[in-house]
């Protein structure tokens, strides 16, 4: 879906929404009849077959749905032209919500900015923050889906990190190593990889 960001729409009006996204920031999503505006299809039915999202008018989107936008965005000035927006199935919004509670008690993401032996320091782009978890001899690590090592894991690298706060220490149970990042704004979705 190209560079995105989602959020809680809390105003709707003929030429743009705001979205608080799931880090707090306030965006404002510009549309116009250019913009491709849908639904995600719900995931019950997504899943049994091949269901793609359904056209629907801007007037369609409300305060408290969540969508994301995708086009040109301006971070400095939290605005994005969306060249498409998606509201998303509330049953997927309520797991985003709930993914959102659990960042840095049950998992973690973000960019590798430090390895000192066990102990690996990533910046988030969840909450614009650094964040630390150390592996321990149970630790499972993963490079597309190949088991790799702790050696593996490189400054720059894309982590998601599966885990438990044990005595305010983050420890990892998962580690998947993702590539460098792209460049040109937040990824559409941080999350815990797919069970």
């Amino acid at each position: 879906m190209g560079r995105g960001v989602a959020g809680t729409v809390s105003e709707v009006t003929a030429d743009h929404y705001t979205i608080k996204t799931l880090s707090g920031d306030t965006y404002t999503i510009h549309y116009s009849a250019n913009t491709r505006i849908v639904m995600q299809p719900a995931q019950h039915t997504a899943s049994a077959m091949r269901v793609p999202p359904q056209e629907i008018k801007p007037a369609e989107i409300q305060v408290g749905d969540v969508i994301m936008a995708n086009g040109e965005i301006d971070a400095t000035a939290k605005s994005v032209g969306a060249l498409a927006v998606v509201k998303i199935d509330p049953e997927r919004a309520r797991e985003m919500r709930e993914m959102q509670a659990n960042f840095g008690k049950t998992w973690l993401a973000g960019r590798v900015t430090a390895v000192n032996e066990t102990k690996v320091t990533l910046h988030s782009a969840m909450d614009d923050a650094d964040h630390t978890f150390v592996a321990n001899e149970n630790t499972t690590f993963r490079k597309r889906r190949e088991p790799v090592t702790l050696a593996d894991i490189e400054v720059g690298s894309n982590v998601r990190v599966e885990g438990a706060v044990k005595e305010g220490v983050f420890v990892a149970s998962t580690v998947n190593v993702g590539g460098p990042p792209a460049t040109g704004g937040p990824a559409p979705r941080e999350g815990p990889p797919p069970q």
